[in-house]
């Protein structure tokens, strides 16, 4: 099984606290500036077959585009691919409210994943009562940061599962 890998401060020293000032999703971005950094990890990762550097170094991303819920445009966010066996599975460390990719695959499940040099069709299915809970306990014991993000947050942290499509 593989692992997720925390992302890292630089290519030495790994985040392991949700509150590492250093860490990406602590940085102050305001919409127009975080849709500026995704822009630039989103040409990173198409240029350079899924590796990325800087704050992300060594971590496995993903760019997952999904349909806006109000818009009806694509969007694409680059994720940290999380795994449980070989369920792949994403959530999101945004304080205050859920991540707009979230309410996305929550209206419509159909998305696009990329990995590496690879882009694949797939199902995004936003987990929720009890698979919910039997998963988050899981992936809680499994991520240190995750557990870490949870302790200081009241809501439940966003975890949606994604299927690739069969070849047809």
């Amino acid at each position: 099984m593989n692992e997720p890998q925390s992302p890292a401060t630089d290519s030495t020293e790994k985040v392991t606290s949700f509150d590492d000032p250093h860490a990406p999703w602590n940085q102050e971005f305001s919409e127009q500036q975080m849709a500026n950094w995704n822009g630039g990890v989103i040409e990173e990762f198409r240029s350079n077959d899924g590796k990325v550097g800087g704050a992300y170094a060594g971590a496995e991303l993903l760019l997952l585009t999904s349909t806006g819920a109000k818009s009806g445009k694509r969007h694409v966010v680059p994720l940290g691919l999380l795994r449980r066996d070989e369920i792949l599975y994403v959530s999101s460390f945004i304080e205050g409210k859920y991540p707009a990719w979230y309410h996305n695959v929550k209206a419509d499940p159909r998305v696009t994943l990329e990995f590496g040099n690879k882009t694949y069709q797939g199902t995004a299915h936003a987990l929720e009562g009890a698979e919910y809970d039997e998963f988050a306990a899981w992936a809680l014991a499994h991520n240190p940061l995750l557990a870490d993000y949870q302790s200081k947050v009241e809501r439940p942290l966003p975890l949606v599962v994604l299927t690739l499509d069969q070849p047809s």
